[in-house]
């Protein structure tokens, strides 16, 4: 009796296991990146810092086209990330911040840009090139003080997509 259910668990799965992979979304990435220091507000959700929806579940997949100039991407189901009265945690910076990007997936990058509000602060060449598993810019602020929202934006360099990251910072 033992021999036949493991005989029949066994069958089950080698029937199942090809129609998952039928049935399984194609092309999509589970995982892509997002700026993880100072804490973004998608890094604050996935911490607990902050009360969130379902980026808390997924802090690295905030992707849209590219262009875009809001913390969530353009996603609706990311729509905590652009609001302002959640109780984001500024970190204190000098007038030059260092950014640290982490990727889960990482794709070959066109350029990575800092924006507070529409002002470009500063803009890094990606070379066509696959990152490491890190990566940090130096940002100079000083043209900007007090209370302050980057915005972090990673342009993949094969698709017209791009990766957005808002971290609320005190320059000063």
């Amino acid at each position: 009796m033992k021999a036949n259910r493991k005989l029949l668990a066994a069958l089950a799965g080698a029937v199942l296991a090809p129609v998952l992979v039928l049935v399984s979304p194609a092309g999509i990435a589970s995982a892509h990146g997002y700026v993880n220091s100072p804490a973004s507000r998608q890094a604050q959700c996935a911490q607990h810092t902050v009360s969130c929806g379902q980026i808390t579940y997924e802090p690295q997949s905030v992707e849209g086209p590219k262009g875009l100039h809001s913390c969530n991407g353009g996603l609706a189901q990311f729509a905590d990330l652009n609001d302002d009265s959640k109780g984001w945690q500024a970190t204190p910076v000098g007038t030059t911040a260092t950014f640290d990007w982490t990727f889960t997936a990482r794709h070959s990058t066109a350029s990575y840009e800092y924006y507070v509000g529409n002002d470009l602060v500063a803009s890094f060449d990606g070379h066509n090139q696959q990152p490491p598993e890190t990566v940090s810019h130096q940002v100079d602020l000083s043209g900007h003080t007090g209370r302050q929202t980057v915005l972090a934006v990673w342009n993949i360099a094969d698709t017209a997509n791009a990766f957005y990251s808002c971290i609320d910072v005190q320059v000063g």
